[in-house]
């Protein structure tokens, strides 16, 4: 079979981005399977396991496709009326706006994320954890890690600054800055919280690698959660909020689930998880291949002609905000 991915980002990642992360792990791993992928992104693009070919913007999509391609993938949504010479679909990597209609052949990427959608078509994200270095599940170090984009509201670095300092317990913060000047001035005094601003690669992995737990309190519906995965996959315990797609990240094996800061500053002080257990629910779970596997069940049934979901996806009700209980008695 011979997959076309369209994305609007240049590849391969180099920093932080999670959509192209993935289509190169996804394209990666369909190639191990003796399948053919091909790339239309910008241009800068390179991948040395499957065609390159730049977008032109001024041209439609079906002039760009070539002519032996079976399946095109969309990581956007291209337009309700896009009509094409063969089967394409797309998958929503994040939130919609409530009452945005999507593409009836569209993938969410939790089971969560389809069901908020009205729909059912879901193949969770998965890593090449060849990519990721070694993973050391003996006794960490004296810390926790925060990972994501913190000028996001919905992320809640706050959330997860003030749950370290109630247990209390230092945090690194991977995404943010000890100044942040984007909603107003906010400046972070403790010295037990450390800010490491926008990293990936090797500098992120070496923080996980070596941290007691990510601390993960969102405020909205998680999609999906690379961070979560990641973080499982060196040993780290999740200490979240209980929204979106992490009840199906983190069995109660791998972390504590609760949107109580006081019951997520409690379990840090606890540690009662097994590193090799949250490495193993990752490494067997979410990987490159098993998410490779549930994109070509889908292929397959798109070429059968068979639909993704019964009726065009959009979204029920809105994302965020979700609670955040700060000062819990219960």
């Amino acid at each position: 079979m011979h997959i076309l991915f369209i994305n609007r980002a240049v590849i391969p990642v180099f920093a932080y981005s999670g959509t192209e992360r993935v289509i190169w792990d996804l394209g990666l791993a369909l190639v191990k399977m003796g399948h053919r992928v091909s790339y239309l992104v910008p241009s800068g693009s390179q991948c040395p396991f499957g065609q390159v070919i730049e977008i032109q913007e001024e041209l439609d999509w079906q002039s760009q496709i070539p002519v032996d391609v079976d399946v095109v993938h969309f990581q956007f949504n291209p337009g309700l009326e896009l009509t094409l010479d063969r089967p394409w679909l797309m998958t929503q990597h994040g939130n919609s706006q409530v009452g945005e209609v999507l593409p009836a052949n569209t993938v969410f990427v939790s089971r969560d994320h389809a069901q908020r959608h009205n729909a059912r078509c879901h193949v969770h994200n998965g890593l090449d954890w060849s990519a990721y270095g070694p993973v050391e599940l003996s006794k960490p170090d004296d810390y926790f890690h925060f990972l994501g984009k913190a000028a996001w509201r919905v992320k809640n670095v706050q959330g997860a600054i003030d749950t370290c300092l109630q247990a209390p317990a230092n945090l690194v913060v991977m995404g943010g800055n000890r100044l942040n000047l984007k909603r107003g001035f906010r400046f972070t005094w403790s010295r037990k919280i450390q800010f490491k601003g926008m990293v990936g690669g090797e500098t992120k992995f070496s923080v996980m690698r070596r941290s007691k737990g990510l601390v993960f309190p969102v405020r909205w519906h998680e999609p999906f959660g690379l961070a979560v995965i990641e973080s499982l996959y060196f040993g780290c315990p999740v200490f979240a909020t209980p929204y979106g797609a992490l009840q199906e990240l983190v069995p109660a094996a791998c972390g504590v689930l609760s949107n109580h800061q006081s019951d997520l500053a409690a379990a840090l002080t606890e540690q009662l998880f097994d590193r090799e257990t949250c490495h193993l629910h990752a490494r067997e779970n979410f990987n490159a291949e098993k998410m490779a596997q549930g994109y070509l069940h889908v292929y397959s049934s798109l070429l059968s002609g068979a639909p993704l979901n019964e009726t065009q996806p959009c979204m029920i009700e809105p994302a965020s905000p979700l609670p955040w209980l700060k000062n819990s008695h219960r």
